[in-house]
C-alpha cells in the first residue's frame, strides 16, 4: 500500500484535477500563501468604508513607504491586499484597467458589485487550466456606488462574498472576534477606525506600531477614496486606550 503523500502525489501538483475527496489542493495551497500574509481589515460604515491594514516591518533598513497594502483603483474604489504582493499588484492593475474601460464605453464609474465580479471571474478561470497557476492572494474590495457603501472579499478560489466588516490575513481570527462582539450597524469612519485598530492590536497580539499602520477611507461624500496620513494614522492611535479598550472617550 503505498503511503498517503504517494497517493495525492498526481492530484496535488495539477491544478485542473479534483482529488477523489473534491479537493483543489493548488487553491488550498494558495489560501494558505492568503493566510500567511499580513492582517487587512475592512469594516463598512454609514458614511462610508475603511481599511486598515498591517505592513509588518521586518526590518529597520526598509523604506516604509515602499510596502504598499491599500491601492486606489479609481476615485470611489480601493482595495487592500493580502498574500503575495506580486499577485495583488496584477490583480490592481487589471482592477485599474477594467474601471477605465468601463468609464470610456458608458462614460460613467463602474460599480463596485461588478468590478468585483469580474475580478473574481478572472481569478477562478486560472482554477480550470492548467500551465497557470491560482493568485496567492485576496482582496477586500472597498466602494461607494449610487451613494452606497459596498465591502467584497475575494479569495484564491474566485470566491465573492459581501460583509459589513471583515478580516484577510494571518490575523482574521482574531479580528473577527472583535468585529463579532463589537460591530453595531449604522457606525460612523470615526467610530470604526478605532474598533478596527483594536481588532489589528488583537491580531498581532499586542505587537502595535503605528508607523506600521496603514487606513484608508472611501466615503460617501464626494465617492472619494482618500488615504490617511501617518499623522492622521497616529491621532487616532494615541487617542485609543489598548490597555483599557472598553473605557474609550465618546466622539
Amino acid at each position: 500500500m503505498q503511503p498517503m503523500n504517494a497517493q495525492m502525489g498526481g492530484y496535488d501538483r495539477a491544478i485542473t484535477v479534483f482529488s477523489p475527496d473534491g479537493r483543489l489542493y493548488q487553491v488550498e495551497y494558495a489560501r494558505e500563501a492568503v493566510k500567511r500574509g499580513t492582517t487587512a481589515v475592512g469594516v463598512k460604515c454609514s458614511d462610508g468604508v475603511v481599511l486598515i491594514v498591517d505592513k509588518r516591518v521586518s526590518t529597520t533598513l526598509l523604506e516604509q513607504t515602499s510596502i504598499e497594502k491599500i491601492f486606489k483603483i479609481d476615485d470611489h474604489i480601493a482595495v487592500a491586499s493580502s498574500g503575495l504582493v506580486g499577485d495583488a499588484r496584477a490583480l490592481v492593475d487589471r482592477a485599474r484597467v477594467e474601471s477605465q474601460i468601463n468609464r470610456v464605453t458608458y462614460n460613467e464609474s463602474i460599480d463596485v458589485e461588478t468590478l468585483s465580479k469580474k475580478i473574481c471571474d478572472h481569478m477562478q478561470t486560472l482554477t480550470q487550466y492548467g500551465g497557470a497557476r491560482p493568485y496567492g492572494t485576496a482582496l477586500l474590495i472597498a466602494g461607494v456606488s449610487d451613494g452606497v457603501p459596498r465591502l467584497f472579499e475575494t479569495d484564491p478560489s474566485g470566491t465573492l462574498l459581501e460583509y459589513k466588516a471583515s478580516a484577510i490575513g494571518t490575523g482574521r481570527p482574531a479580528v473577527m472576534k472583535v468585529f463579532e462582539e463589537d460591530y453595531k450597524e449604522g457606525m460612523t469612519v470615526s467610530e470604526a477606525i478605532p474598533m478596527g485598530l483594536k481588532a489589528l492590536h488583537a491580531a498581532t497580539e499586542g505587537k502595535f506600531d503605528v508607523n506600521n499602520v496603514e487606513i484608508g477611507v472611501v466615503t460617501i461624500e464626494g465617492s472619494d477614496f482618500m488615504r490617511m496620513t501617518r499623522e492622521e494614522v497616529k491621532e487616532y492611535v494615541d487617542n485609543y486606550d489598548f490597555e483599557n479598550p472598553e473605557e474609550q472617550p465618546e466622539e
